[in-house]
């Protein structure tokens, strides 16, 4: 396969934890437009461009792509709106095929000030996301019951125990609290998890991603441009692969948890990247609950299938483990920007701009989504190793 020509230039973001105490005062600075906006503003100082450098736009799900681009005062020759995993995808096929050469990936969202719902009778989507929201069959009211019954179908067939489980919430709260932009870093311990309530059995309270508001940009460019900067970040392999097949039954979530999207997805990047797992220094894994880093431990092939729970408590994912994973703490305890932010957590990384969490000579992330059975997988690398 051919290798990608695209790299990072720029991340942008707002500073997630002066917005968290600024919504519970009743104070949010910003809506979704004006998040977005300050972190574009950030993405472009950090990548030495400016507006008319950039010709193309990906907006992020929460804003209306027309007014995000007037918002930014931005004319651009290709443009588009994709969740965080597809609009990398996008942007790489917009660069590669010589659609654009630099385009701007902005996201910004006032999910806690606008008091979005997540489940109950009010939650967002409607029937346009039945199957994910209110899965009709089995009478399910949120997206924490969807993986609650993933959880109790995986915990069920290899034992996985909910100690196991907490040190996913621990290996990230550890991360967090070596982050001083993390809204959430208050030591917790695997007592202090199991203390903690259920909120759909057998997912507790810390098993949770927060809600919060938030913006987060980056900037993609050709590597040829990206050479110039010497601090880019390059896309060397990605992949996708869906299971939509049952899955109004749930059967790709509880039969295989998922596996197949990812080993396929995974392969695919790591076959254009020309790297294999003992390359990756720190994994990235969209965690809107604990168990997307179970199944992706497995699903990437990081362990074997059935053997997550054991990973995680005696090889680790925190500052001492062996897979140095959501190094930022992750949607459960630094910020819950749907994705967005495990981008700029793994440029940081890999430019050693990480400070006190910095994973020694990183060369190599792997950054991973898995929503609704869209496994999608990229590797990301530092500028001497692409």
């Amino acid at each position: 396969m051919a290798r990608s020509r695209c790299a990072i230039v720029g991340v942008g973001k707002t500073d997630w934890a002066a917005d968290w105490h600024a919504v519970r005062a009743g104070n949010a600075p910003h809506d979704q437009y004006g998040y977005a906006l300050q972190a574009l503003l950030g993405a472009m100082r950090d990548a030495g461009l400016g507006r008319e450098d950039i010709d193309g736009l990906i907006v992020g799900q929460s804003t209306a792509y027309e007014r995000m681009a007037e918002v930014a005062g931005m004319d651009v020759r290709w443009g588009d709106q994709a969740d965080a995993p597809t609009a990398m995808l996008k942007a790489i096929a917009a660069i590669e095929s010589g659609q654009a050469e630099t385009i701007a990936l902005v996201y910004g969202s006032n999910q806690r000030s606008a008091k979005v719902q997540y489940g109950g009778p009010a939650a967002m989507g409607g029937d346009m996301f039945l199957a994910y929201v209110y899965h009709a069959p089995w009478g399910l009211s949120s997206q924490g019951a969807l993986y609650a019954l993933t959880a109790n179908a995986y915990m069920h067939q290899t034992g996985m125990t909910q100690a196991e489980l907490g040190c996913v919430a621990l290996a990230q709260r550890q991360w967090a609290g070596l982050n001083p932009e993390a809204i959430l870093r208050r030591p917790v311990s695997i007592a202090d998890y199991l203390a903690s309530p259920f909120i759909c059995e057998p997912l507790r309270l810390l098993d949770y991603c927060m809600v919060n508001d938030g913006g987060v940009a980056l900037i993609v460019t050709t590597a040829e441009r990206a050479a110039r900067t010497g601090r880019a970040v390059h896309v060397k392999g990605i992949g996708r692969y869906d299971e939509n097949r049952a899955s109004t039954s749930l059967a790709p979530r509880l039969d295989g948890f998922y596996r197949t999207a990812q080993r396929n997805a995974g392969a695919s990047s790591f076959a254009m990247a020309g790297v294999c797992h003992e390359d990756i220094d720190l994994f990235s894994v969209y965690d809107s609950f604990s168990m997307h880093v179970v199944l992706a431990l497995e699903g990437y092939g990081y362990c074997g299938a059935g053997e997550a729970g054991r990973f995680l408590a005696t090889r680790g994912i925190g500052p001492q483990g062996c897979l140095p994973t959501n190094t930022s703490g992750g949607h459960l305890s630094d910020s819950y920007m749907q994705g967005w932010g495990h981008y700029v957590e793994c440029v940081r990384q890999l430019r050693g701009e990480a400070g006190q969490r910095q994973v020694a000579g990183a060369r190599h992330a792997h950054y991973t989504s898995d929503i609704a059975g869209k496994a999608v997988s990229i590797v990301l690398a530092a500028q001497e190793a692409a």
